[in-house]
Formats: C-alpha cells, structure tokens, sequence
C-alpha cells in the first residue's frame, strides 16, 4: 500500500505543482486547492499509472488523499478478484 501512496502523492504534486513532501494521507483536496476538474485529471492519471477504472460515482466521496488511496487498494484487489 505504501508503493500505491507514494504514486498517488506523486501524481498530485505533479497535477498541482507543488512539492510530495507536503502532501500527507490525510491532506484533504481543499487543503491542496483540488478542485473537480484537477480530481477528473489526477483520477485519470491513477486510472493509467495503476490499470484501473475509478467508477464515476466513487470521485465524489473522494474528499482525502487517503481516501483515494484506499480506493485504489480496493479496486486493485477487486480485480486481482476477478482475474
């Protein structure tokens, strides 16, 4: 989990251009100036860096970087599931 993390800070501090290392698990999207269109293009950015499909639905209950990571972790695992 703590490899997803790293990629998913590291993604976010690219999308916004500011530094991983002020970027914590529990930095919420207001705190780091997020907004909806920036969620849209970090969730693709995941979607690529980790072959997954972030359900529409999921993006709004999306509030922490923490929650994203979780996110992945359970979409990750989901499909190992199916596989």
């Amino acid at each position: 989990m703590e490899d997803i993390a790293t990629r998913c800070i590291e993604i976010i501090a690219k999308s916004k251009s500011i530094p991983a290392d002020s970027i914590a698990l529990d930095s919420t999207f207001e705190q780091l100036s997020i907004d909806s269109l920036d969620k849209i293009n970090i969730s693709f950015e995941v979607e690529e860096a980790f072959a997954i499909e972030i359900p529409d639905d999921a993006l709004g209950t999306i509030r922490t970087v923490g929650d994203m990571v979780n996110g992945v972790v359970k979409l990750r695992q989901a499909k190992v599931a199916t596989s």
